[in-house]
């Protein structure tokens, strides 16, 4: 069982990280590709690609000519600890142990602009490049088309090794479509998190990021390896309800947050 999950914009490469433990990004020569494309745009031009002002735009435009094809210790930080937005809040990654780090480096993958695929414990340099960027490569238009079926391949390859493969969705829209779910073999089981709020219950989108990262940490603690096993998910008031899920989309409700 693999659980997609995506990045964050915001990043920690301050914390120490509590592990040595590290591996290297798995493609780092099309990252490489993508780099080189950035680097040809000025901070005016990051800034209209991005929609972003203009000191975020000169803060990535140095991180771009800084990133280097070797990544150590010094210009790294493993990719789960790194990432510091609403979904590592709920997974709270820089307080697992070695073996909880060891687990999630076989079962959770990260989706990024930039990467591709990371696994937890992949050294990361810092970046801002979301999926959705209409960045223009020899490769197409936008991200998209740049990553095309790479991210399905090796989802895949994964995969094959389980004798019933599982991919639990827990990603956003806007990264998991760029996973080609046509060339994708495993199953896909997607986690909808929902509030109760003015008499209904709807997706809340910080909570729902929280929520996802809450799950990535309960599969973790618990090493979650069945769709079944997953209903048991219970952080923070939620409740897996039967009623309004199906075999593959699961709906976990709760009436007021924790």
């Amino acid at each position: 069982m693999l659980f997609l999950i995506s990045p964050a914009k915001s990043l920690d490469y301050d914390t120490p990280p509590q592990t040595a433990a590290h591996t290297q990004p798995l493609f780092k020569r099309q990252s490489a590709a993508l780099i080189d494309v950035l680097k040809t745009q000025t901070a005016s031009q990051i800034s209209s690609l991005m929609k972003l002002s203009d000191a975020l735009a000169g803060l990535n435009v140095g991180r771009y000519q800084a990133w280097s094809p070797k990544f150590t210790a010094k210009n790294s930080k493993q990719a789960v600890l790194a990432f510091n937005g609403d979904v590592y809040g709920g997974l709270q990654a820089k307080t697992l142990g070695e073996k909880q780090l060891a687990w999630a480096q076989q079962h959770v993958c990260i989706l990024s602009g930039l990467y591709g695929v990371l696994r937890p414990l992949d050294w990361m340099q810092p970046y801002r490049l979301e999926m959705g960027t209409a960045l223009p490569t020899p490769q197409g238009k936008n991200l998209y088309q740049f990553w095309a079926s790479h991210i399905a391949s090796y989802l895949n390859e994964r995969a094959a090794a389980d004798t019933s493969p599982v991919i639990v969705n827990l990603a956003s829209e806007e990264y998991f479509k760029a996973v080609d779910l046509k060339a994708l073999k495993p199953r896909v089981v997607s986690c909808v998190f929902e509030e109760f709020k003015n008499g209904t219950y709807k997706i809340i989108s910080f909570n729902a990021k929280r929520a996802r990262g809450l799950m990535v940490r309960y599969a973790i603690e618990n090493k979650i390896g069945s769709v079944k096993k997953l209903q048991s998910f219970d952080a923070e008031g939620y409740r897996f309800d039967p009623a309004v899920s199906a075999p593959d989309r699961l709906v976990f409700r709760r009436k007021q947050s924790a």
